[in-house]
């Protein structure tokens, strides 16, 4: 099985349009996020954030067994908390994306939204890293998001592993590891959307793997969709290649691929069974095959690996 736990959506994308991706990059779950960095959307337009919820409801709807949706929410907003609650008990949504734009995970005024992030048991993404708009990254280091161990029922993921903070990240995520916690009851695990460029990638990946093991990591695009399948595809590639060039191991592999996401999601009722996945088996050319593989499904070979600047 295959989750693509870090898709952008843009308002311009169809269901067809998605499900159509998904199978043309051969992922079985898509982790969807309402849109919020696209023409007529902001974090900074509470009332653009609610049209953006109410598309991808539409959008996830009747699909929820391959389309799992993530609100978009400003916790500044006094408005906030009950957008959320609308979000996943009236729009049916699953979880939220939070991105720390001029508030601090900390700041008393953004507490009411964890609050029923917390009641409500949701998985929350959250963008951790440097920011695309060369501002705001001051308020997305690894730390910041420790003040939000006060809400042990909310399970969150911390995007592009904090790039460039990811020392401090695999910090943050060694703690509960310390003290015994199981890797799919911990308050924080990481997205491999990279935030980091190609020269960085493999001695990260294999600090995050030396320290937290596979159990905290998981695998996602960050690609803005409608795309081609064809770019799902390259960004796995550049994953798999990594994985090879450290010879990660087959259970590793799929505890990146769909097992840390599976845990932070609560295994989302509609997603297919365990016992109903496609086995993964070994790594062929760069790429990790399922046992219904097609012929033709091509690698991405290291030198076309290419940085594209980090998103959210």
């Amino acid at each position: 099985m295959l989750i693509d736990a870090h898709l952008h959506c843009t308002g311009e994308e169809t269901t067809d349009d998605v499900l159509r991706t998904l199978d043309d990059a051969g992922v079985d779950v898509g982790v969807l996020l309402a849109p919020f960095l696209s023409h007529g959307y902001s974090l900074d337009d509470a009332d653009s954030l609610r049209r953006a919820n109410a598309h991808l409801s539409r959008l996830v709807r009747g699909h929820e067994d391959r389309l799992i949706g993530l609100c978009v929410i400003d916790p500044r907003d006094p408005q906030a908390p009950g957008d959320l609650r609308h979000a996943i008990e009236t729009l049916g949504l699953h979880g939220a994306k939070m991105v720390p734009t001029g508030w601090y995970p900390h700041d008393d005024a953004v507490q009411p939204v964890f609050e029923v992030a917390n009641e409500l048991k949701l998985p929350v993404l959250f963008h951790s890293g440097i920011f695309i708009d060369g501002k705001s990254g001051r308020f997305c280091r690894p730390t910041f998001f420790e003040a939000l161990r006060a809400y042990p029922d909310m399970r969150m993921t911390l995007a592009h592993l904090s790039w460039p903070w990811t020392d401090e990240a695999i910090a943050v995520g060694l703690i509960d590891l310390i003290h015994g916690v199981a890797p799919d009851d911990v308050a924080f695990r990481f997205d491999l959307s990279f935030g980091a460029p190609p020269a960085y990638r493999l001695d990260v990946l294999r600090k995050a793997l030396s320290v937290l093991g596979s159990g905290l990591l998981q695998f996602g695009s960050d690609c803005f969709l409608p795309c081609p399948g064809e770019m799902l595809r390259e960004r796995r590639g550049w994953l798999t290649a990594l994985l090879d060039e450290l010879e990660v191991d087959v259970p590793a592999r799929e505890r990146i691929w769909h097992g840390t996401a599976r845990a932070w999601l609560r295994d989302a009722p509609n997603l297919p069974r365990q016992d109903d996945e496609r086995p993964l088996l070994a790594s062929h050319h760069g790429w990790l095959l399922r046992a219904d593989h097609q012929p033709g499904l091509p690698s991405v070979p290291r030198h076309r690996m290419r940085w594209r600047p980090v998103c959210c």
